[in-house]
């Protein structure tokens, strides 16, 4: 029986033992669910600056952790190496899980973190590729990180239909939210819905502290007129909304391309600065 996949706007339609475009959801007896549940790709304890949250704990340390899988098709993925690694990487002929990935549940996660405490940790922030894909494992861990009096902190590109991303949000204690361009043709060429982020981005900040990050591509985002709309939005929402600009370096399917001068991130952020409060800028 074929099932549809509601969590983003996607809305994959799968057959039994299919997955989803996210390569993290598939069709199992029937119904939707993570396939991706528990299996860590990365894990590090990492200074909260580096998510980039600013405005959040900024001298702290976090449990960071993520897995495998992404509902957009972003060319310049910068974590490509982890959201875009394929099942066949997976190996269980013994029964066990034998590869770079290995398989922690939601208790086991959250003991890791408590132990972590003494070395600055404040919680859990789910992050690397894209953690929503995996709802269910980031939803039981952050309700036991809450039982913990332990922060929760989510990395999201906030493609998700707005039920689904509301309850999360309400979880959650910080996020930074990718706005990966101020164009819906960009966002359309990547498989994302630019209307729904900014939608979620509204809510967000409605239950927690929140981040916005921006990757600066030279001949993609870079003008100053796309800049003005984007800051002028976010200023809408909340002039103390911190913005990362951040500039790009090549990677994945984008290696032609030179990096982000400073001269731009100068630039645009000049441009941010003039409607926002923070802006900060990444990789400089």
């Amino acid at each position: 029986m074929k099932t549809k996949c509601t969590l983003c706007p996607r809305g994959c339609v799968l057959g039994e033992g299919k997955e989803g475009f996210c390569g993290g959801r598939g069709n199992v007896g029937g119904e939707i669910t993570s396939l991706n549940y528990g299996r860590i790709s990365a894990i590090m304890l990492d200074p909260v600056l580096k998510k980039p949250l600013k405005e959040f704990h900024p001298d702290s340390y976090v449990l960071s952790v993520g897995s495998y899988g992404c509902n957009l098709t972003c060319p310049f993925c910068q974590n490509y190496h982890i959201s875009q690694e394929g099942k066949e990487q997976w190996v269980e002929a013994t029964g066990k899980y034998y590869s770079t990935y290995e398989t922690i549940l939601p208790k086991a996660l959250v003991a890791l973190a408590r132990s972590a405490k003494s070395k600055g940790n404040i919680g859990i922030a789910y992050t690397y590729n894209e953690p929503l894909v995996g709802y269910e494992y980031v939803w039981d861990v952050s309700g036991l990180v809450r039982q913990e009096g332990l922060k929760n902190i989510l990395v999201t590109n906030g493609c998700f239909q707005e039920e689904a991303f509301r309850e999360m949000a309400q979880r959650m204690d910080a996020m930074n939210i990718d706005i990966k361009s101020f164009r819906p043709d960009f966002y359309k060429k990547i498989g994302g819905d630019l209307s729904l982020v900014l939608s979620n981005v509204r809510e967000a900040v409605k239950h927690c502290h929140v981040e916005i990050t921006t990757l600066i591509i030279p001949g993609e985002n870079d003008s100053p007129e796309e800049m003005e709309e984007l800051s002028r939005w976010i200023s809408g929402v909340d002039p103390g909304i911190p913005l990362h600009l951040s500039r790009f370096s090549p990677h994945y399917r984008m290696n032609h391309k030179e990096p982000t001068s400073r001269e731009i991130i100068d630039e645009l952020a000049a441009i941010a600065q003039s409607h926002l409060k923070k802006v900060y800028k990444g990789n400089y």
